[in-house]
């Protein structure tokens, strides 16, 4: 197939014929050996590495030998994620999504928390009521090792090319739009984060400039209504009764705050994302919101929809309400256990760690308010 007849071959996920050989890539890449053989064997590693390295390749590859497509690529992973559920949730629900055609395709406009487990989330209870897993936005800025944008594309993962700019930036917008649209009419739904980079400060809100990108490659042939609309819209909101990454994301704001700035180190996203998967989340709660129907002549009053049902479909855990002083009926145990969260920092970021839980509570009281006096 030519790139014509493929205009998404550099963004896309991998397909069933391209697996094989991307496995056998992986597998013989030495960095990627490194990494794991550090993950399985972390005091050994540092001395004798090099020599655990083979072992680690061989076993991996007696692993993913009968894997020869995206689906036998992704039960390997569910494997993982049910143990990772086991270990690291108390429990895991859901809503709304007894609620959706299984036979359509979506697109899910997500409230975005954690890097690697808000999508993963969203495709666990999917495959758990029979349905097909999504395909997932992710920002190339995560993609720096060839490695990892390997696995992330087997994982059905497409690419945001964030680093773009000027004439090449319109280029790419274009394209995405034009993928994204593609993969719904097709029938493959599509997990998409509601703003670029994760809500750190506990605070979820659309960015207009999201929902214009999906009208970019359609703008010449279709209102802006009747894009949206055809994108079968669904918010989805998903709640963390614990976020494993809460004292990174506290520590950093209030640098920001009291230095003026914050630099990131070259690999610290892909440590939030090993900490956002092996960390203890406590309750999940995904909420599926409801498909959008009604016509919005702008990505505005659009983002304003998506906002209103994640911020009602957001799952209040004790850890919220004691954030916002609501302490009523709560237990002893869960009160010990979220002030252990907050004595994980220290000084200012303590009340920046409170209310990054505490603003969910509060954004939900003040759009109740609004209701009522509307």
């Amino acid at each position: 197939m030519t790139d014509q007849q493929d205009p998404y071959k550099e963004i896309r996920p991998y397909r069933d014929d391209e697996v094989a050989d991307v496995l056998v890539n992986i597998l013989h890449n030495d960095e990627f050996l490194t990494a794991v053989t550090k993950y399985q064997f972390p005091k050994m590693a540092p001395s004798i590495g090099w020599l655990l390295k083979p072992f680690v390749r061989i076993a991996l590859a007696a692993k993913v030998g009968e894997v020869d497509s995206v689906y036998d690529f992704q039960m390997l992973v569910a494997n993982y994620m049910k143990k990772m559920i086991a270990r690291t949730t108390t429990k895991l629900t859901c809503s709304g999504i007894d609620e959706l055609d299984p036979e359509e395709s979506y697109l899910f406009v997500s409230n975005h928390r954690d890097i690697a487990m808000d999508p993963a989330f969203v495709n666990w209870v999917r495959h758990q009521f029979g349905m097909d897993t999504v395909r997932i936005a992710i920002g190339d800025n995560l993609l720096r090792k060839p490695y990892v944008s390997d696995l992330m594309r087997l994982n059905k993962s497409f690419i945001v090319n964030r680093s773009a700019t000027g004439r090449e930036m319109m280029k790419a917008l274009t394209q995405l739009s034009s993928y994204i649209d593609h993969s719904i009419v097709e029938g493959h739904s599509i997990w998409l984060a509601q703003r670029e980079g994760r809500a750190k400060d506990g605070n979820d809100a659309t960015d207009p400039a999201i929902l214009k990108m999906l009208y970019m490659a359609h703008r010449k042939s279709r209102s802006f209504a009747e894009q949206s609309k055809r994108l079968n819209i669904v918010p989805v909101s998903i709640s963390y009764e614990f976020d494993p990454c809460d004292y990174l994301k506290a520590n950093e704001l209030h640098a920001k705050a009291s230095e003026g700035g914050y630099e990131k180190s070259q690999y610290e996203d892909i440590a939030s994302i090993v900490k956002g998967i092996t960390g203890n989340k406590g309750h999940v709660y995904v909420s599926f919101g409801d498909p959008i129907e009604q016509d919005f002549e702008t990505p505005e009053e659009l983002a304003a929809e998506i906002d209103r049902q994640i911020i009602e479909g957001y799952h209040l855990h004790p850890s919220n309400l004691l954030a916002a002083g609501q302490d009523e009926g709560i237990s002893e145990e869960d009160k010990r256990a979220f002030a252990a969260r907050i004595d994980q920092v220290s000084g200012g970021a303590q009340d920046i760690l409170r209310q990054m839980y505490a603003n969910p509570v509060i954004n939900q009281q003040k759009l109740h308010k609004q209701q009522e006096s509307s």
